[in-house]
């Protein structure tokens, strides 16, 4: 019996504990949160916009390349090889708005989401409470709407979150953020 099909029961039995909160308020309100992450345009939106600024532009360079690793990986990779069908295919769940294509393991609204919001957590961005709330909410959001199991979605978060970590490593540790943002880092000596 491999790991899916031991951990699949406990899975599906909290997407229906969840589906015991269902009301037409969270329906509406959870189908926005998943659109919001589709193809993790609004983290896209947000990482181009802090590109534009000088103060910024790291940050938002930073989360595009961990997002763009997420999506190599996850989108391209994993869900190819582990190739998980997604709960609505396995059990008798009804999908709250979008239905998508595609395979379920590891849920990739949750990888970009917690890429890009670790990547602003990290850079000390004064907007960081807010994006983590927003990438929770777009993780549980595809709990609510039956469309990952919960293991998809925590996988999910837990490789986003370790993209975002080695991403701003390897910029931190070639000076490619301080090059980003054109500060300049004088040495002990340096006439000003």
């Amino acid at each position: 019996m491999s790991f899916f099909e031991t951990i699949t029961p406990w899975d599906a039995s909290v997407l229906q504990s969840i589906q015991g909160i269902k009301c037409d308020f969270l329906d509406t309100f959870m189908a926005v949160m998943s659109f919001l992450g589709e193809k993790g345009l609004i983290w896209i939106i947000l990482g181009l916009t802090l590109c534009l600024f000088k103060k910024t532009r790291a940050t938002g360079v930073i989360m595009l390349c961990a997002m763009t690793l997420g999506l190599l990986l996850g989108e391209f990779g994993i869900k190819n090889i582990i190739c998980r069908p997604r709960p609505f295919v396995t059990y008798d769940f009804t999908v709250n708005g979008h239905i998508p294509s595609g395979y379920s393991f590891p849920s990739g609204h949750t990888t970009s989401s917690f890429a890009a919001a670790t990547v602003i957590i990290i850079r000390k961005e004064k907007f960081a409470v807010f994006t983590a709330g927003v990438a929770f909410l777009i993780a549980f959001s595809r709990l609510y709407n039956c469309v990952h199991y919960p293991t998809d979605v925590i996988c999910g978060a837990v490789l986003g979150i370790a993209l975002a970590i080695i991403t701003c490593l390897i910029f931190k540790n070639f000076g490619w953020d301080n090059r980003l943002n054109k500060k300049i880092i004088r040495k002990k000596g340096d006439v000003k």
